[in-house]
């Protein structure tokens, strides 16, 4: 069986000098002046028709290095091969292609021409890349005039207009405002189950678990681990936790600005026994706590999900709870309006101090709408001496010898 992309070695090194006049001197005197960088070790890698595989690492890994080779925008080094069947479209740096000098349509055709399509394919394609867009009344105006957010809804429409057999994804799920972020995740997950191929990157584990059939993950220009995703991701967890860039927890950055037509926080109420407000003291295993979300959303979409994250100061991830996963369905206003709340019971957090995140998830669990980052502060104290995290039930049977 032919595989979507195939790779054979592949590799990149790049070269780099103090000086300027250390290049001259090189080729003069035959002898290297560079500091050399492997940003991608000589790699093997197949991956068939259908699959959709998630890449992780830190920052600098070789991520992008690799996603850039397959999509043909960087050449391997010598000796490695890179083979790609069928017509691929890459999410890589939006826009990246466009000439800032051209208009709205004259870049179209230019990054149409540039993947291989004739002037009659475009033609056919034309009206639905300006809708999806939404921006056809400066299409004919040059790009260098557009908003960042005109220019990557358009970058966007083109990338995913012309009915890929491949794409990639480079942390671009969603891009624009509330709304068009919805379509532009709506189009990625038509990809998935069209069965297209689908290279996804990104630092938001949840959404690589969620989506991707396997994960590769990718540390210092080598592959660490390739295989399932829930295992491979919980050994890469495992390794930021104990890396120092592990400072935040794995919950997306997303601005708060603009969510209008999605959903929205409105507001929230955190408090146990008689405290309440943005701090609160619990004694382990004997105090409930409760959270109380009201939002809004979008009444012509379905409810959202509603997920809250217990987060330790350090930003170690500790628990999480969602109606999805839980299997409670928020009722359908016709004012799309809503109220959930959540209590954890005796919480059994040990002794240390810890925050609450909360969430406004698409009704699939995946695309984050809105997010309410460290809404209340917990100092949790304990009587006995057990040591971790939170205490777990538990039986002694002692028996007399």
């Amino acid at each position: 069986m032919i595989s979507a992309i195939s790779l054979q070695s592949v590799g990149k090194t790049y070269k780099t000098y103090a000086h300027g006049w250390d290049r001259l001197w090189e080729i003069l005197t035959y002898r290297t002046r560079a500091h050399v960088f492997q940003a991608l070790h000589p790699m093997t890698l197949h991956i068939p028709h259908g699959q959709v595989v998630g890449i992780v690492g830190k920052n600098g890994a070789g991520k992008s290095t690799l996603l850039k080779i397959v999509a043909g925008t960087l050449n391997s080094d010598l000796g490695g091969e890179c083979q790609v069947s069928g017509r691929i479209s890459a999410l890589l740096e939006l826009g990246s292609g466009f000439h800032p000098e051209m208009t709205g349509r004259e870049n179209v055709y230019l990054s149409g021409a540039v993947i291989g399509l004739s002037v009659a394919e475009i033609d056919e394609l034309y009206d639905d890349i300006v809708a999806f867009s939404e921006i056809k009344e400066f299409m004919e105006q040059p790009v260098k005039t557009y908003s960042s957010g005109m220019f990557v809804r358009l970058a966007f429409a083109v990338a995913t207009c012309v009915n890929p057999d491949i794409l990639i994804i480079d942390e671009a799920l969603s891009v624009g405002d509330g709304a068009f972020a919805r379509k532009s995740f709506d189009r990625i997950m038509q990809f998935r189950e069209a069965k297209k191929t689908i290279l996804f990157c990104s630092h938001s584990l949840y959404q690589v678990e969620m989506i991707c059939d396997r994960v590769l993950w990718i540390d210092k220009g080598q592959v660490q681990k390739d295989g399932n995703p829930a295992q491979v991701l919980a050994d890469y967890n495992e390794f930021l936790n104990g890396s120092e860039s592990a400072a935040q927890p794995d919950i997306p950055n997303v601005s708060l600005t603009s969510f209008q037509k999605t959903a929205r926080i409105t507001h929230i109420e955190t408090r146990t026994d008689e405290q309440s407000g943005d701090h609160l003291c619990l004694q382990t295993a004997q105090s409930d706590l409760s959270v109380e979300i009201d939002f809004v959303f979008d009444p012509s979409l379905p409810p959202p999900v509603a997920a809250v994250s217990i987060v330790r100061k350090d930003g170690l991830l500790v628990a999480s709870a969602s109606t999805h996963n839980d299997g409670y369905n928020i009722p359908h206003h016709p004012e799309g309006k809503a109220h959930v709340s959540l209590t954890f019971p005796q919480i059994p957090l040990l002794k240390g101090n810890y925050t609450i995140y909360i969430h406004l998830i698409c009704e699939n669990a995946i695309h984050l709408y809105d997010q309410a980052a460290s809404v209340v502060s917990l100092e949790v104290s304990q009587q006995g001496v057990e040591q971790g995290v939170v205490t777990l039930p538990h039986q002694w049977q002692i028996s007399d010898l």
